[in-house]
């Protein structure tokens, strides 16, 4: 359970501004820092992992500050999270949940044309993101199974969710809100749809348990098998993987998220012992 006397931030137009704001000062920064690699030491940024990582570290935790300096401690305050644990059997709900969303949103995301006018050169730009990404292993990870679901997290739930729940607004619309910005910072239409979903699944969890440690170790999960197909089963998909067709594989994902979200919402029901 939260602690009451944390500062319980709000996000309006000001709060977002500020977000923003951090967001455009960490991309200037990378900026600048990607020109003195070109210019001055003679490195192609594109290709250095570790550039990669910088960047995005930059992008996301620049927002973080941002707000803690010019929204929390203005006010004699400090950015403060809940990471409490919970109990075994919650772990394996919610890492069911992701697993059956995974599938899901997999299945979905084939649907989306990866050829013509529009997707075929946005698509070739995504293939050569995630191929230039994925050349140092080591950094892969680092960069999307630990950084990305603590930094993406912090930002996107406990940030932004938190900010719109505490101004009272609809847990159902903070959670798709939050989740289709999260979708849509990830750009390329392949990512948007697969991230919107996931992360309405992770906004769902972080509300009902009000610890961001769960979405945090879900993130990890789903950014950490999607990182060991890329680096040592060279496959881009769970179908490939398993050799199953993508039906199968929809039916069953299907079936785990069903059944892992009626007995996740039957542990955490609402004030009034209602599912929703």
């Amino acid at each position: 359970m939260e602690n009451k006397n944390w500062f319980k931030y709000t996000l309006k137009w000001e709060q977002i501004g500020i977000l923003l704001a951090g967001f455009f000062v960490g991309q200037m920064i990378a900026a600048i820092v990607a020109a003195l690699m070109v210019f001055i030491f003679k490195v192609d940024y594109n290709t250095s992992t570790w550039f990669q990582i910088a960047a995005y570290v930059l992008s996301f935790g620049c927002p973080i500050l941002f707000f803690d300096l010019f929204v929390t401690r203005p006010k004699g305050n400090k950015l403060n999270f809940n990471f409490a644990s919970k109990s075994f059997y919650t772990y394996v709900l919610i890492f069911s949940m992701m697993l059956g969303m995974m599938l899901i949103s997999e299945y979905l995301t084939s649907f989306i044309p990866t050829e013509g006018f529009i997707f075929g050169p946005l698509y070739k730009l995504f293939e050569e993101q995630m191929n230039s990404i994925s050349i140092e292993p080591f950094s892969l990870i680092i960069m999307v199974a630990v950084l990305a679901p603590i930094f993406e997290e912090i930002l996107f739930r406990g940030i932004i969710m938190k900010g719109m729940l505490n101004n009272k607004i609809n847990p159902y619309r903070a959670i798709v809100i939050s989740a289709f910005i999260f979708g849509a910072v990830h750009f390329y239409p392949w990512q948007f749809l697969g991230a919107f979903l996931l992360g309405m699944v992770l906004g769902l969890v972080y509300w009902k348990t009000k610890s961001l440690l769960l979405p945090m170790l879900m993130h990890a999960f789903n950014n950490f098998i999607a990182a060991m197909l890329m680096i040592f089963v060279k496959v881009d998909s769970l179908e490939a993987l398993f050799k199953i067709d993508a039906i199968y594989l929809f039916g069953i994902g299907i079936l785990i998220f069903s059944v892992s979200l009626y007995l996740f919402l039957s542990k955490y029901k609402t004030a009034e012992g209602k599912l929703f």
